[in-house]
């Protein structure tokens, strides 16, 4: 039976096939189709040869070979799932095929490398797809020598690390985020104790007030989870819209309703919308209690939720704070986070206009994505 994989060897194991003069033979049979395609197996270890091809073809890594002018001479399974060519699209084309043409260059030194005898180790880069689509991926490319030693060849395993790549990034972002909650947590406790100290009359007083707005704080952040938790146990969360902002705005109150007002029409929220409405709304009260209308004592808020017949129109309007400083107004890690959950997550706009009077937050959100 025939094979694209390797057929023969030396006693150092690491040579195979012809050498000829010319170092370009083909050092790897090419048929149609691998012997072990299909899910085939092997009964025993007695013939190295198939299971060689055998391990090579149950690889879940892209394994091939090319010559030392880069045609390609062998292709594995995985190659196929991985860069959608089967065998046939590209044994006997070069290796160029696979690479954007961008990184040629790249390819190129790849190759220098080899001819020179050198390896290749975990070299993380971008190749191409039959379908035009990049993905990232890690190659270890190793030289192939003939019986007499000569380099004809290389072998090239190539690993798909575009999963690893997306979760290194989105843990970026969540230890970014974390530190971004962290910091606003401690501005926040800074803004309770001072507003909680002109209204209280005594120490016990003030323990008191702050001991429940704390609770209150952290009963808000129980709605704002990072999506880590448990996705049945997110799914099995719901609430309505205007207990969603009571709760977030809990900890700012005054102890009467003059100083928030949240009118309109109530909606329900569940789902991963909950988590999503949940991190902008206390994003917005955040910022109210560091730099807006509830860091100050005459400072009041109104949330205006309308809804027509596909969409949910919430107004933040503020009033009665301090002069917002230009610097504020800047659109930081917390600004880029909400209009990154509104309009991906959501699916939906949001807009901020600094009226004379304070802030104006307007967003409109699909009432179908409330409850996804």
């Amino acid at each position: 039976m025939t094979s694209h994989y390797p057929t023969d060897s030396d006693k150092s194991g690491n040579t195979y096939s012809d050498d000829k003069d010319n170092g370009s033979s083909s050092f790897l049979a090419s048929p149609p189709h691998g012997p072990w395609s299909g899910g085939s197996s092997i009964d025993s270890v007695e013939n190295p040869r198939a299971w060689l091809a055998a391990i090579v073809e149950n690889s879940n890594d892209a394994i091939l070979s090319k010559m030392l002018n880069g045609t390609i001479t062998s292709w594995n399974a995985s190659a196929e799932r991985i860069f959608g060519f089967s065998a046939e699209e590209v044994i006997g084309q070069s290796i160029l095929i696979l690479v954007p043409e961008d990184r040629v260059q790249e390819e190129n030194t790849i190759l220098e490398k080899i001819r020179r005898g050198e390896r290749v180790e975990h070299f993380e880069t971008v190749r191409k797809r039959k379908d035009g689509s990049l993905i990232e991926v890690s190659l270890t490319v190793s030289p192939v020598r003939g019986k007499k030693g000569r380099i004809i060849g290389a072998s090239k395993i190539a690993r798909d690390i575009s999963e690893r790549r997306r979760l290194e990034y989105r843990q970026k972002l969540l230890l970014r985020e974390m530190n971004h909650r962290i910091k606003n947590l401690f501005s926040v406790a800074s803004a309770l104790i001072s507003q909680t100290r002109r209204s209280a009359r005594s120490v016990d007083e003030l323990a008191d007030s702050l001991h429940a707005r704390l609770a209150a704080l952290t009963r808000a952040h129980d709605l704002i989870l990072p999506d880590l938790i448990d996705s049945e146990m997110k799914g099995d969360r719901k609430t309505t819209l205007f207990a969603l902002l009571e709760a977030i705005l809990a900890p700012y109150g005054d102890g009467s309703r003059t100083r928030t007002k949240i009118e309109g029409t109530d909606v329900a929220v569940g789902g991963s919308a909950l988590t999503s409405l949940a991190l902008v709304l206390n994003e917005f009260a955040t910022n109210a209690a560091k730099y807006g209308c509830l860091a100050v004592a005459e400072g009041h808020l109104s949330v205006q939720c309308l809804i027509d017949e596909r969409n949910l129109h919430l107004t933040w309007v503020e009033a009665g704070g301090p002069a917002i400083d230009a610097s504020h107004r800047r659109e930081g890690f917390g600004g880029q986070l909400e209009r990154a959950i509104i309009t991906s997550a959501l699916h939906g706009r949001i807009s901020r206009e600094w009226a004379s009077t304070g802030l104006v937050i307007s967003m409109q959100v699909p009432l179908s994505k409330l409850e996804n």
